[in-house]
């Protein structure tokens, strides 16, 4: 089933549909920082709509971005509304030579557009362990275990299967030296969407890739795992990307595996 959005998973712990966040009382066309208090919580977009990349890829920490919400008073033309605007591309599902399903970009994407977002079925993380164990060796694996960690310690995790009800970015492939990389975005509440960005500028007709472990432009000496166990080796996927730099697995989690 196809969505645009994310919605509440089956287990129905988690509805990221609901709105907690205050709104800005904003009464610009467009919010402006330092006075609007969405956009000193966090990173802003240019204004060309594009996400602010870091000039240092290693570098280890970003800030979080916040988009004005459902209860803002700024318009619908607010220069903070990008993601929640959903998918403006022309993007192509195609069949690739060894990969099954891929995306591409049918126009050209300049570097820090927002593409599009990886939306399914929002789980908690019982529900997401349930599915992933229930999986065998030969079954695709769409869940994603985004996990955030807070300048305290904390680590906030979000799960995300498109299996069954999701949108474009289930079709996307990994590759270990992307054109793509996931930023949680929050608009009405703490639960976000996972936005793929452009990390470098993209030509028409070139496929889409983000790395599935969430590294950021595959910094040299930190791009690829270390070495799994023998026994883990059964549970991993060949990796067909082809970049010069490929690890020869799809990126594995395995304490989606293990019982908490």
């Amino acid at each position: 089933q196809y969505s645009p959005d994310s919605v509440a998973g089956a287990d129905g712990e988690i509805d990221p549909t609901e709105v907690t966040f205050p709104g800005c009382s904003c009464r610009s066309s467009s919010c402006v920082a330092p006075e609007c208090p969405c956009l000193c919580r966090g990173e802003n977009y240019s204004s060309s709509l594009c996400l602010r990349l870091a000039e240092q890829p290693e570098q280890r920490f970003s800030r979080p971005v916040f988009e004005c919400n459902s209860l803002c008073r700024c318009g619908a033309g607010c220069q903070n509304r990008l993601v929640q605007r959903g998918l403006q591309l022309r993007l192509q599902v195609f069949r690739t030579a060894s990969k099954g399903w891929g995306v591409r970009a049918l126009e050209p994407v300049p570097r820090g557009a927002f593409v599009c977002e990886y939306a399914g079925e929002v789980l908690g993380p019982a529900e997401a362990r349930r599915r992933i164990q229930a999986q065998t060796a030969q079954d695709p694996n769409y869940i994603i275990a985004v996990r955030e960690h807070l300048h305290d310690g904390r680590v906030m995790e979000t799960f995300v299967d498109p299996t069954h009800i999701g949108n474009v970015g289930r079709f996307l492939n990994h590759s270990c030296e992307p054109n793509l990389f996931m930023v949680p975005v929050r608009v009405d509440s703490m639960v976000p969407k996972l936005a793929l960005f452009a990390a470098a500028d993209i030509s028409a007709g070139e496929e889409l890739s983000y790395d599935y472990s969430g590294r950021f432009h595959n910094v040299p000496g930190t791009s690829r795992e270390q070495k799994p166990l023998e026994e883990e080796n059964r549970l991993r996927k060949p990796c067909y990307c082809g970049s010069r730099m490929c690890a020869s697995f799809l990126p594995y989690d395995s304490s989606l595996f293990s019982t908490p």
